[in-house]
């Protein structure tokens, strides 16, 4: 199952691209989706019940944190693909495209097969950084999530799209040749004349179970630059300048991966760092540079959403903030850390939910500015709901999913003690949430635009999915499973 949950979006992704029309694109990529989910519901059966699945001679081998970082990837692939069906047709609709509003004149798409195959060469890189165990190959897995969404991000050739792709692979390519300089000098932290000469493909394992014979300068030295590295893929500040950009410019759905998906597969990478620093007692330090950035993060998104009129870089901001958020729970630990496991999967939900959702309303007003959006509530009543709950769960309100894991984070960060910043914490978030009210409900009151019908048809597969989204995450805010509970903290044991 582990190999063919890679092979199947790379052979797919293959045929699409050399033999793939459009038809045959859009039928190929759900069921794709749909076959991948169902590959990872088998595998995280499978670790929940503590089997090991193994492949490659041990390439191959997820723990439950990888798990949970799969299925968060495979489930919002199988929800974007769905939404992708509805996305095409209206873009082979309309064809030659005008942007009102950047005017950048008249631009086209790159062809639909290629955009599909990239789709599903993305999913296959992510799904590689998360099953695997070693290292290096997590290291050549995450750039490759870098060079196959890169021609995602440049869908619609003009060139604020250019720039943004640009931005997007030079920054972060940057930051993975910090990481690879971290995973080098990790591997001089091990170095002994006693020790083994190969660890085997299980690196994290290998290290782990030898890191109280660590180098302790040496393996600080790699945790500095794995933070570094790994932290400007997942949208750490300061580190999060390729993320306005390159969200803004995507189209709706591939922002809604690279916010979902893309981010969490960085920081399993940072994990796996911090998981070796715990083991060799140097936990302390990689700790408090977790809580370091991820304050920072909530600082950097409080000052950027207040008055940001731009929505689609509203949630790009809004991910530098859960990023922190995240970041801030693991460095604490205990329960904050099972806090900040539920709310990788709740904002991935969410964030996915809002990206979709910004799509139809781009599609519809052909603006990013929320000052031009006005009365969604009338000219798109099915959007305007979704957008409207979707707000008050990305902002933490209850009954929401976020609400449930920011309390816990709250309450973990005063159960270890850290009183001033259980405050700041708490400020932050009334700021941002501040921030996003003013825009958001702008968009969904106001009177209805003159050239605009009252009750427009919003095509079935552009609400859908972004429905069945809200639905879970409401679902996860009124009773967390506890199937899932428990794998949570399965996950958040791993990382302390």
């Amino acid at each position: 199952m582990l190999i063919a949950i890679l092979a199947l979006p790379i052979v797919t992704g293959l045929i699409m691209l050399f033999f793939g029309r459009a038809l045959l694109c859009r039928l190929l990529l759900p069921v794709t989706a749909f076959c991948h989910t169902l590959l990872t519901a088998a595998i995280a059966w499978q670790v929940a019940h503590g089997q090991k699945p193994s492949a490659l001679a041990g390439m191959l081998a997820p723990d439950a944190l990888g798990v949970l970082f799969l299925a968060i990837a495979s489930v919002l692939f199988l929800a974007v693909s769905f939404y992708t069906v509805s996305y095409l047709r209206e873009e082979e609709r309309i064809g030659i495209h005008t942007n009102i509003l950047l005017d950048h004149g008249q631009f086209t798409n790159q062809p639909e097969r290629r955009f599909a195959a990239f789709l599903c060469f993305f999913l296959a890189s992510m799904s590689l950084v998360t099953i695997t165990p070693h290292m290096g190959v997590q290291w050549v897995s995450v750039e490759a999530t870098t060079l196959s969404s890169a021609p995602l991000i440049y869908f619609h050739r003009h060139k604020s799209s250019l720039e943004a792709t640009w931005k997007y692979l030079i920054i972060c390519s940057v930051g993975i040749a910090l990481a690879l300089l971290g995973n080098i000098l990790l591997s001089v932290a091990f170095y002994s004349p006693k020790a083994p000469a190969d660890a085997g493909f299980d690196q994290v394992a290998w290290f782990i179970a030898h890191a109280k014979n660590a180098n302790p300068t040496w393996l600080k030295a790699a945790f500095v630059f794995l933070v570094v590295g790994y932290g400007t893929k997942m949208g750490l500040a300061p580190l999060h300048n390729w993320l306005p950009d390159a969200h803004s410019q995507a189209p709706s759905l591939v922002s809604a991966l690279l916010s979902g998906a893309l981010l969490n597969c960085a920081m399993l990478g940072l994990l796996r760092g911090h998981q070796i620093m715990q083991a060799a007692q140097l936990g302390e330090m990689s700790s408090q540079m977790l809580i370091f950035f991820g304050l920072f993060s909530l600082v950097t998104a409080a000052v950027f959403i207040v008055g940001q009129g731009h929505y689609k870089r509203l949630l790009a901001y809004s991910s530098v903030e859960h990023m922190g958020i995240l970041a801030l729970g693991i460095g604490v630990g205990g329960l904050a850390c099972q806090g900040a496991m539920l709310h990788a999967v709740v904002h991935s939900l969410t964030k996915c939910l809002l990206f979709l959702l910004s799509g139809n309303i781009l599609a519809r007003y052909h603006t990013y500015s929320s000052y031009d959006v006005r009365g969604l509530r009338w000219t798109m009543p099915f959007t305007g709901s979704l957008w409207l709950a979707g707000f008050f769960a990305i902002a933490g309100s209850p009954p929401f999913g976020l609400f449930v894991s920011e309390m816990l984070i709250f309450k973990g960060l005063l159960a270890q003690g850290y009183v001033w910043l259980a405050i700041s914490y708490l400020v932050l978030l009334a700021i941002i949430f501040v921030g996003l009210s003013v825009a958001c409900l702008r968009m969904v009151q106001g009177n209805r635009p003159l050239d605009m019908p009252k009750s427009p048809r919003e095509p079935v597969l552009s609400v859908l999915p972004p429905l069945v989204l809200a639905i879970c995450v409401l679902g996860l805010g009124l009773c967390v499973p506890d199937a899932l509970w428990h794998f949570l903290v399965r996950a958040a044991s791993l990382i302390g």
